[in-house]
């Protein structure tokens, strides 16, 4: 069995990130309705996400669609032994087997296993509920909070390095 160094280990998903608005839960006078502003554009990109919850490295880009040819080259830039990532059917194309690393899939319909979904669930309230006046400024907000959160890695590590995690990577061999 190949010893897993814990820097080489990415937990990876996407989220989808576009224009068409959500509304959030606001305060409000009591008695008086809260009237939101809402953008309805069909206009998106997707955040691909690596996160390894032993160091607290965050790692992103973007990408168009999450098809194999689109999410190849990113995951080719990355540096990783071991990708950890759901059953999409792009994770699981003929060309994802050829990326020179161990990939490993979490069970279907498990989101709560995923670290890379809590980043996503932290992202999500600070990023919606507001009009944007094109994608590509939702963007660098978005990247604003990615990257304050990657400057501080003792946060990413309280956010995703679950029990579970941290007792599986430790009954990994010492090399």
């Amino acid at each position: 069995m190949a010893v897993i160094r814990g820097d080489l280990l990415l937990y990876v998903d996407e989220m989808r990130m576009g224009l068409w608005g959500q509304t959030r839960r606001v305060w409000g006078l009591r008695g008086i309705p809260v009237i939101q502003k809402i953008q309805i554009v069909f206009d998106w990109r997707y955040l691909v996400l690596g996160v390894n919850p032993q160091t607290g490295k965050l790692i992103w880009d973007w990408v168009e669609r999450v098809r194999q040819e689109y999410l190849l080259p990113v995951i080719q830039r990355w540096p990783a032994d071991v990708i950890v990532w759901d059953n999409a059917s792009a994770h699981k194309a003929n060309q994802m087997a050829e990326l020179g690393c161990k990939l490993v899939f979490l069970p279907p319909y498990s989101p709560e296993l995923d670290p890379a979904e809590r980043i996503f669930r932290y992202l999500r309230p600070k990023i919606e509920g507001r009009v944007y006046p094109s994608l590509r400024a939702k963007q660098i907000t978005a990247e604003h909070y990615l990257r304050q959160l990657a400057a501080d890695r003792q946060r990413v590590k309280r956010l995703v390095n679950w029990d579970w995690i941290q007792l599986a990577h430790d009954s990994l061999p010492v090399p």
